[in-house]
């Protein structure tokens, strides 16, 4: 059975959405509400990479609140169903959002572009801080990094941490470029 989240805030604030459910761990409200609150200041016309994307509530609640263009990222064909879904029962323009159905380490190897706002938030059960090695080459030079994780903050080559805080058995990340 599919859970639903809410929208935070923005433009679609208050509206539901559906995730994958099985194996996908959509991060809680008050998670997504601490995190936003941290880098609203870097939202405004951002590009976003959603990785590990799920039903693409985290580029969604970007999306909402000023990003212009997200790109959904997942491995799994269910997911990218469902963030594509959610996109569309949300009436967001095509125009301003793509899913792409990857591994991410493969996506990140092949992408020639690069993001103002990257999120990436991994299954726990088989994370490794080796899964978002080498991220900083696709985030745009003062771009944000925005990691989920089940323990100790990784160090990353060429970002610097901002910030970090624990919520239950997760950690959030956020990283600056430059």
């Amino acid at each position: 059975m599919k859970q639903t989240v809410k929208i935070t805030g923005g433009e679609y604030s208050g509206r539901t959405i559906k995730t994958p459910g099985g194996e996908t761990h959509p991060m809680g409200e008050r998670e997504r509400l601490a995190l936003f609150n941290m880098i609203l200041p870097y939202l405004r016309n951002s590009s976003v990479l959603d990785l590990y994307c799920g039903g693409g509530t985290l580029g969604i609640e970007a999306l909402s609140r000023g990003a212009t263009r997200a790109i959904f990222v997942d491995n799994s064909g269910k997911a990218i169903s469902v963030a594509k879904q959610n996109c569309q029962d949300l009436a967001i323009e095509e125009d301003r959002w793509e899913t792409v159905i990857s591994d991410t380490s493969r996506f990140m190897e092949y992408v020639d572009n690069q993001y103002d706002l990257v999120f990436a938030d991994p299954p726990y059960d088989n994370y490794s801080p080796e899964m978002v090695r080498g991220i900083s080459k696709i985030i745009a030079e003062g771009g944000i990094f925005v990691l989920s994780h089940p323990d100790k903050t990784p160090e990353l080559i060429d970002l610097k941490l901002l910030k970090s805080h624990k919520y239950a058995n997760a950690h959030i990340s956020v990283y600056l470029k430059g």
